[in-house]
């Protein structure tokens, strides 16, 4: 699941370029590269497909240069992607900021607290993520031990913060008349049809402003594009370390660089073009993903406190009884936020790459099945994230047939029963001291670093 979502926000961050930059009035006339009428309408076209292929071939080869290249070019991304979004704050909110429209339209949260489930998944959550990556490029860091923890909290922090202003400072900015009646177009035309900032930087004035966020639009996302390839590359690196798995992925060239894993990683990324040609139908997918994998680090915490507690580490976790459940709890919620079309669809991919993976353990003969046992928490989890799903109220195909609340109660209660039991079914202590012996090198290289 991590690589799966890893290899999917690469397409994703090309089709928000694409899309933020089509909604310039001489480039949807001259260079239109989405569709505009029929079924298809705002999917891309012929030439937003080619355009999206040369902007992933730009990605690849950004990380076919090296580790040392990225990290640099990353840098100056990393400062670009702070500091435009802190001008627009401080320019839009010094132009124009109007209280009232706090209360307009129905007031604080008008769709009631269902929307804002609703819009976890629907953006909020995806415009989050980044933090891991902090840990999926440790094995470059000088100082794993020490940094990744900073990275990743640190982070956090900058990404809830930054986020939270723009969305203050943007509801302030809008036009009252905009939102006097409701919501739905808060921009006074389609939201679709144009990038939300680059709409309110030319209603307050700033022309200027507006011209740098076109900018901003193709230089952030294509920033993080960039380091996603980076990361399926190296969580396909991962991957061919593991006996069922082609070895080829684990391979690398003069400078340290996994090239099959990265050349992978961009084909499945074109290929995802293909049936997500928008960003809407890409942003749900990825989130329950995403959420899929956030689930199971805190059932891997917990089963590591179980069995290999005493270990030396530099990070440990405050209060892991309570915040390692309540983690599990809200990647579950997540999850059912999504929708049941997502989840069902999800859960599907599963079977297909657990499939998978049993045939390269029966080629390899490798001892997989012994951990069987330990697995067999999975199967009844997403089954049963499929059922809530479609006995609930989100997403396409759902029944709605739980009343309001007891939804996300049953969905808690669930969710707790499988933590606990995947806990109780980890490794004995004497295997996991094995599994733990296979990967000592790597070990002790961090605790050297």
């Amino acid at each position: 699941m991590s690589w799966l979502q890893a290899v999917f926000v690469p397409a994703i961050e090309v089709l928000a370029v694409i899309t933020y930059v089509n909604s310039v009035g001489w480039v949807n006339q001259q260079f239109n590269m989405i569709n505009k009428v029929g079924d298809s309408a705002g999917l891309l076209n012929q030439l937003g497909l080619v355009v999206a292929i040369v902007l992933m071939v730009l990605f690849t080869t950004i990380n076919l240069a090296g580790a040392k290249f990225l990290s640099d070019s990353n840098v100056i991304v990393v400062i670009w992607k702070t500091a435009v979004p802190i001008l627009a704050v401080a320019v839009v909110a010094g132009l124009q900021f109007n209280p009232a429209n706090f209360h307009a339209g129905g007031g604080f949260m008008p769709f009631g607290f269902h929307g804002v489930f609703a819009a976890l998944t629907g953006g909020v959550v995806f415009a989050l993520q980044g933090f891991e990556q902090a840990v999926q490029l440790a094995g470059e860091a000088r100082n794993p031990k020490r940094d990744v923890s900073r990275a990743i909290l640190t982070a956090m922090a900058i990404g809830a913060v930054l986020y939270s202003l723009l969305q203050i400072v943007m509801i302030g900015g809008l036009e009252p008349a905009n939102i006097a009646s409701g919501w739905s177009k808060p921009l006074g035309t389609d939201p679709s049809d144009y990038g939300a900032w680059y709409t309110i930087a030319l209603a307050v004035g700033a022309g200027w402003l507006a011209k740098v966020l076109i900018v901003d639009a193709v230089i952030s996302p294509a920033g993080t594009g960039v380091v996603y390839v980076a990361t399926a590359a190296r969580l396909s690196y991962a991957l061919g370390e593991e006996r069922e798995m082609p070895t080829a992925l684990a391979t690398t060239n003069h400078k340290g660089v996994p090239v099959l894993s990265v050349l992978v990683a961009a084909l499945v990324g074109c290929l995802v073009l293909g049936p997500f040609k928008s960003w809407t139908a890409l942003v749900s997918v990825i989130t329950a993903a995403t959420a899929i994998m956030y689930a199971f680090a805190p059932v891997s915490l917990a089963a590591l406190h179980k069995v290999d507690g005493c270990r030396p580490r530099s990070y440990r976790v405050p209060m892991p009884s309570l915040l390692l459940p309540a983690a599990f709890c809200s990647a579950n919620l997540i999850i059912y936020w999504g929708g049941f079309e997502t989840t069902w669809k999800l859960a599907c991919a599963i079977g297909i790459g657990l499939a998978l993976f049993a045939v390269g353990a029966l080629r390899s003969h490798t001892a997989a099945s012994r951990t069987a046992r330990n697995a067999a928490w999975i199967g009844p989890w997403f089954g049963g994230q499929v059922l809530i799903g479609w006995v609930g109220r989100y997403g396409n195909g759902s029944r709605n047939l739980l009343p309001n609340w007891v939804d996300l109660f049953v969905v808690i209660v669930f969710a707790l029963a499988i933590f606990y039991w995947a806990v109780n079914l980890a490794l004995t202590k004497e295997r996991s001291a094995a599994a733990v012996e296979k990967d000592a090198h790597q070990i002790d290289y961090a605790a050297r670093g």
